[in-house]
C-alpha cells in the first residue's frame, strides 16, 4: 500500500488529524457548547442545520433537542465518523458537502434554524450565503470576535462595513457572549464570540432588491474613502449632476462617505436609481 492509499492516522479518540487548511478548531468546552444550543431556543420540533459539526461535540447536544438535524460537513473522514455515530438516529442526516455550494433552504425543505462553529477564514462568505432566502428563522454562529464587532457596528466606526449593512437590512444581529481560545482544540490565535442573527419582521428590502442592494453596498465600501457622489458616478456610470440629484432626494450629502450612511439610506439610494431607470425606460 502506498502512502497516498493509506487511511489517515487517528488519535486516541479515533479522530483524524486536525486539518489546518480547513481552519479546524474544535470547541471542547461542554458548558459553552450547551450555551450555544440554548441560544437556538429549540422546542423539539425544529429542523436544525449545523454547519461544520466537526467531531460532533455540539451535534451530540443538538440531536437530543432537534426535531430533525442536518449536519453539513466538508471533511470526508469526519463525515464518515458522524454517519457511523448517528446511524441509528432517524432524525439525523449527515450531508458531506461544501456549505457554500449548498442551498440551505432546499436542504432543509421547510422552516429551519441554523447553527455553526464556522471556519474563520470563510466566515463572511458563509454569512452572506446564509442571507439568501429562504433564510433561517434564527441563526447562531461562533465567529471571530472581530466579525461579531463588525455585525453590530455603528455608522462612522472603523468596524462598520458591507457586512454590517447587508445583514442589518434584513436581520437583527446581536453578540451573546465571548468565548476564550482555551475552549478550543487546537486553540485559535484570535478571540471568538457567539452571535445570533434573527430576520426582521419588516426588512428594509423586498426579495427583488436584495441582490442589487448587495452589489451597491459592496461596491460602495470598496470605495469607502470616496465621496458618495464619486461612488455613484463609478457604480452607475452617471454624471455628477445625476448623482447629486439622487443623493439630495434621499437627504444625503453628496460629499458624505459610504461609511457614514445607514442601511436605510443605502436602500433609498437603490430605490432612487431604480425609479429613475423605470422612468427612462
Amino acid at each position: 500500500m502506498t502512502d497516498d492509499a493509506r487511511p489517515p492516522r487517528r488519535d486516541r479518540a479515533g479522530f483524524p488529524p486536525t486539518r489546518k487548511s480547513l481552519g479546524q478548531h474544535f470547541l471542547t468546552d461542554r458548558r459553552i457548547l450547551t450555551r450555544i444550543a440554548d441560544a437556538l431556543h429549540l422546542t423539539g420540533s425544529e429542523t436544525v442545520l449545523e454547519i461544520g459539526p466537526g467531531r460532533g461535540a455540539l451535534t451530540d447536544i443538538l440531536v437530543e433537542r432537534a426535531g430533525r438535524l442536518i449536519a453539513i460537513e466538508y471533511d470526508r473522514a469526519l463525515a464518515e465518523i458522524l454517519r457511523t455515530r448517528y446511524a441509528r438516529r432517524n432524525n439525523v442526516l449527515i450531508a458531506e458537502a461544501d456549505v457554500l455550494e449548498v442551498s440551505l433552504g432546499e436542504l432543509a425543505a421547510g422552516p429551519y434554524v441554523l447553527v455553526g462553529n464556522v471556519p474563520y477564514y470563510i466566515t463572511t462568505p458563509i454569512l452572506f450565503h446564509a442571507l439568501v432566502p429562504p433564510r433561517a428563522e434564527r441563526s447562531v454562529y461562533l465567529v471571530q470576535k472581530e466579525v461579531a464587532d463588525r455585525l453590530s457596528a455603528a455608522p462612522g466606526t472603523k468596524e462598520y462595513g458591507a457586512l454590517t449593512v447587508n445583514v442589518a437590512a434584513v436581520a437583527k444581529a446581536e453578540t451573546l457572549f465571548k468565548v476564550p481560545a482555551s475552549a478550543f482544540s487546537p486553540p485559535p490565535k484570535v478571540e471568538s464570540a457567539l452571535v445570533r442573527i434573527t430576520p426582521l419582521p419588516q426588512p428594509l428590502l423586498n426579495a427583488e432588491e436584495e441582490r442589487p442592494f448587495r452589489l451597491l453596498v459592496q461596491g460602495a465600501f470598496g470605495m469607502r474613502r470616496k465621496q458618495m457622489r464619486r461612488v455613484l458616478r463609478s457604480l452607475y456610470v452617471v454624471e455628477a449632476a445625476v448623482a447629486d440629484e439622487v443623493l439630495q432626494g434621499a437627504s444625503i450629502d453628496p460629499e458624505a462617505r459610504p461609511e457614514t450612511l445607514t442601511p436605510a439610506q443605502f436602500a433609498l439610494v437603490l430605490r432612487a436609481f431604480s425609479a429613475r431607470r423605470s422612468v427612462s425606460s
